[in-house]
């Protein structure tokens, strides 16, 4: 028996096909490369793709999906390793992740980050729009980041669940 409501379970299967059916408009391959699970508002993503970037297209367009509470992407990349370019985004990340968790205007555990080639994805919930302002402040102050693309959604834009 499924513990979640019929509503919660009406609301995952909704939010399923809506991504199901954008995964495919990008790009029919992912019918077959790329699987998504939703249970209560959170998204799984896995399966492989070609390219960091179509990893990082897909995790934007999970929480572009209206109710995503979270996105979990294991999507495996095929594309061949570039060890001095994965340090340098290691890097980027680890300064940014940093300033998240030492700026007293953010809580930082609601943020995801990607660094793709000097490319900074952060995704997340803010509390309000000072923090979601703050947020890119800090990523656009890293050291080598070329571009900050962002999907960061308000608390208050997201659906309220009362127990």
């Amino acid at each position: 028996m499924d513990p979640r409501t019929i509503g919660t379970q009406i609301d995952d299967s909704l939010m399923q096909k809506n991504l199901r059916a954008k995964l495919i408009l990008m790009d029919k391959n992912y019918l077959l490369s790329v699987k998504s699970k939703v249970l209560d508002g959170r998204i799984f993503i896995t399966g492989k793709v070609d390219t960091v970037e179509e990893k990082l297209k897909i995790t934007k367009l999970g929480w572009e999906i209206k109710g995503a509470r979270s996105v979990k992407n294991d999507l495996k990349i095929k594309e061949e390793f570039n060890f001095k370019q994965t340090a340098k985004d290691v890097l980027i990340t680890s300064q940014l992740r940093t300033a998240l968790i030492t700026n007293k205007k953010i809580k930082s555990a609601n943020y995801d980050i990607d660094t793709y080639k000097k490319i900074i994805y952060v995704y997340g919930i803010s509390q309000n729009e000072d923090e979601r302002a703050e947020v890119i402040n800090e990523a656009k102050k890293v050291l080598d980041v070329e571009d900050v693309v962002t999907s960061i959604f308000l608390v208050e834009d997201l659906r309220v669940i009362k127990n």
